[in-house]
């Protein structure tokens, strides 16, 4: 059946998108699948690949919606503090209520699929890591610029790496 409108044909992205989060933060990004997903929503399998082309596509249109939900919720609260230790301090809080009130059902979505995508090749692993350099980038400036003001007298690398460490444990 035709799509009625372009709106729709949004929505119904949305949708998949949506479900496609919730299913690999409880079973991983291998866990989405086209099968899997039209069952769940009650479409053709057609009907979901439509949308994305191949399941690489789609896996990733799921990483990308979690990582802006991520970064909405830790970076969002932040990004308005000082420099320093005052963003890195509101960081934390903000990742600290993150995991206790995580809006994945399945738990953490980055560190679900960071263990899950370590030692895989790809799109996908590429993608994940480099989404995580870049997080373990902004944490590392965070703790320098902190040390630079004189409010912390740590090594930045070290302090990214606790922090991610704490927050994958």
């Amino acid at each position: 059946m035709p799509r009625r409108s372009n709106a729709e044909a949004a929505r119904t992205r949305v949708a998949i998108i949506e479900r496609a989060v919730e299913t690999a933060s409880i079973e991983g990004l291998e866990g989405v699948t086209v099968g899997k997903l039209a069952d769940d929503l009650g479409m053709s399998k057609a009907g979901v690949i439509g949308h994305f082309g191949n399941k690489t596509e789609l896996q990733r249109a799921a990483l990308e919606r979690a990582q802006e939900m991520f970064l909405t919720d830790v970076w969002g609260p932040a990004a308005t503090k000082p420099r320093g230790l005052p963003r890195l301090e509101a960081i934390a809080d903000a990742w600290v209520k993150h995991l206790t009130k995580c809006p994945f059902p399945g738990g953490c979505f980055m560190t679900t699929v960071s263990t899950e995508w370590d030692a895989r090749e790809g799109e996908l692993h590429d993608k994940v890591k480099q989404d995580w350099e870049a997080w373990r980038g902004r944490l590392r400036l965070e703790a320098a610029r902190a040390v630079e003001a004189g409010d912390l007298d740590a090594d930045p690398d070290q302090v990214a790496f606790e922090m991610l460490a704490i927050a994958m444990g």
